[in-house]
């Protein structure tokens, strides 16, 4: 469902930020290229998306540097932001993305649309209360490709710019 979204974002005029797994570049490197080429921010999602808050600080840097060097390997492009698999962390996850130069990246927003629970809840979710800075959690399902232009159209409307976690970051 990333070859849909990336065209909505291209006709919106949208440069947003996905989160990627290591595993999922390797397997995808024409799609990531694409990401990349079309301007997308590329944010580190760890490897093989495991729960971090139960690795241990090394298991936690080697899951960040393995990523990033996947990601750089096919973009030629360093990540610095970290989003932690399943929204997991602790201190040790936050330390060891600080000593490799990340920032650790939360949602202020989730669509929850890995539930497959329906374009209009998808929706509802991100409408009922947007608000500057924030963001918002989605992932490529056939129900959020459908909702995604109505979100931006939505979003605009109410006078709010889309763009990346760091342009977020620096308002």
């Amino acid at each position: 469902y990333i070859v849909p979204m990336l065209d909505v974002f291209k006709e919106h005029d949208i440069r947003i930020t996905f989160f990627i797994g290591g595993e999922w570049a390797k397997d995808n490197q024409e799609l990531l290229k694409r990401m990349a080429a079309e301007g997308h921010e590329l944010g580190n999602h760890g490897y093989s998306h495991k729960h971090h808050s139960k690795l241990n600080l090394e298991q936690n840097r080697q899951e960040i540097l393995e990523t990033e060097k996947e990601i750089e390997s096919i973009t030629k492009i360093k990540t610095k932001l970290f989003a932690p698999p399943y929204g997991e962390y602790n201190d040790t996850t936050i330390k060891a993305a600080d000593s490799l130069g990340y920032q650790t990246i939360m949602w202020s927003i989730d669509t929850i649309d890995w539930r497959r629970d329906g374009i209009d809840k998808i929706i509802h979710r991100v409408m009922k209360d947007p608000h500057n800075g924030a963001l918002v959690l989605m992932h490529p399902t056939a129900d959020t490709v459908t909702a995604l232009p109505v979100i931006i159209e939505g979003l605009m409307n109410k006078g709010y710019t889309i763009g990346t976690v760091s342009e977020a970051l620096r308002e």
